[in-house]
């Protein structure tokens, strides 16, 4: 194959279940890559990915960080923090920072636990299971509702409702609904008014009677921006999670060796965590509006295109890191799997303690297991990539 054969669809499902491949080949042969049938651009190799990531003068989140929001030109609406740009952007994200912080996530780590314990109990007696719908998807999911003040009974349908809005159906682009963000924050309003009524010591409690500070004057947020908020932390809390902790299990049963040594020594488990993000970013591609014309590598790049920073790709780029394309619970090193910059993510904190945390409790229980591979499942959305189904062997 030659360049010209060189092709990357993120809607194709057959590239995004491997997506590496083709990802090594954009590093070596087309470090900017530039697919005419949707009009975008990317870049792979690390060095490009961490330095755009900083630049969002020119490419914007305001737009949609996702190709197929950009590409469908919704208005997003304001305390969708990931869709935003300075200085709206500053402000929002100045008042969620003061809930992930690391002393709040110590705090409740030992709640996340319970879930885990709780979860893999009532797998005591069984020599197989589904790890993403059986373990993986319940521990974040409990954990983002208690944050948020969700009781369990309404958790699993707001899991439910948020996949069938974010999963791709088919093959190839498809225009996302305008009131796609309306169907996705009115599944909580009715917490929210209830929440009103009856504080508590959670997150809507606190969005509901702070005071952020616009324009020189102080205001509560509005209904709409707690709606969006809460709905914004409970998807992007969830989804990520769920991925990262399937792709832990995957790791480890093809790396039996390096499963062991965590096995004998469980301070190697926060490096373990660490090379799984690299290895398999739950986020791998990052979308960019392209707000006036840029160059690189000598190509014009036009204001009006999309830019899709892939930082999953970059992960594995062995400019970077040595032998990229293996895995190496050793590593040592940054990764860009939580972004650069303004949108580093806010809940990296969390999601670092839920997966050390699910990974401790499952070597506990089982030393060893093995996946079932023929029968595991890609789920495919556009923000998110991970196993929707992974069938786990115990023993």
């Amino acid at each position: 194959m030659t360049a010209l054969d060189l092709y990357y669809d993120p809607f194709d499902f057959a590239i995004d279940d491997d997506p590496y491949p083709i990802w090594k080949r954009m590093r070596d042969e087309a470090p900017l890559y530039h697919n005419e049938k949707y009009n975008f651009y990317a870049l792979s190799r690390y060095h490009d990915v961490s330095r755009e990531l900083h630049n969002w003068e020119t490419y914007r989140s305001g737009r949609g960080t996702t190709i197929d929001v950009i590409m469908s030109g919704l208005e997003v609406p304001p305390g969708v923090i990931l869709f935003e740009d300075p200085p709206l952007h500053d402000l929002h994200r100045r008042l969620l920072s003061k809930v992930f912080t690391p002393r709040r996530m110590e705090a409740i780590e030992d709640l996340v636990r319970q879930f885990c314990v709780r979860a893999l109990d009532a797998l005591t007696d069984v020599k197989q299971f589904d790890v993403i719908t059986d373990f993986g998807a319940l521990i974040p999911m409990r954990t983002i509702g208690y944050l948020l003040g969700i009781p369990e009974a309404g958790q699993q349908h707001i899991r439910d409702s948020t996949n069938a809005q974010i999963d791709l159906k088919d093959d190839g682009f498809r225009a996302v609904s305008a009131d796609a963000f309306e169907n996705a924050y009115q599944l909580f309003a009715d917490y929210i008014e209830w929440r009103a009524e009856h504080p508590s010591d959670d997150l809507m409690t606190l969005l509901l009677n702070v005071e952020v500070e616009e324009n020189g004057q102080l205001r509560p947020l509005t209904r709409l921006e707690v709606l969006t908020y809460t709905s914004m932390i409970a998807g992007a809390g969830n989804e990520t999670t769920t991925r990262l902790i399937g792709f832990i299990a995957q790791m480890l049963a093809q790396h039996p060796d390096q499963r062991r040594e965590l096995v004998e020594d469980r301070s190697l488990i926060p490096g373990a965590v660490e090379e799984t993000l690299r290895y398999q970013a739950p986020s791998p591609v990052q979308a960019r509006y392209v707000a006036r014309d840029a160059e690189c590598y000598g190509q014009r790049i036009p204001e009006g295109s999309i830019m899709l920073l892939l930082n999953g790709a970059a992960n594995r780029d062995e400019r970077h890191y040595p032998r990229g394309e293996e895995f190496d619970i050793h590593r040592t090193g940054a990764h860009l799997s939580f972004g650069q910059g303004l949108h580093f993510c806010l809940g990296s904190s969390l999601a670092r303690m839920q997966a050390r945390v699910a990974t401790e409790e499952m070597l506990r229980r089982w030393p060893e297991w093995d996946i079932d591979l023929t029968n595991a499942v890609m789920a495919h959305t556009s923000s998110v990539r991970g196993w929707g189904t992974l069938p786990m062997i115990i023993g």
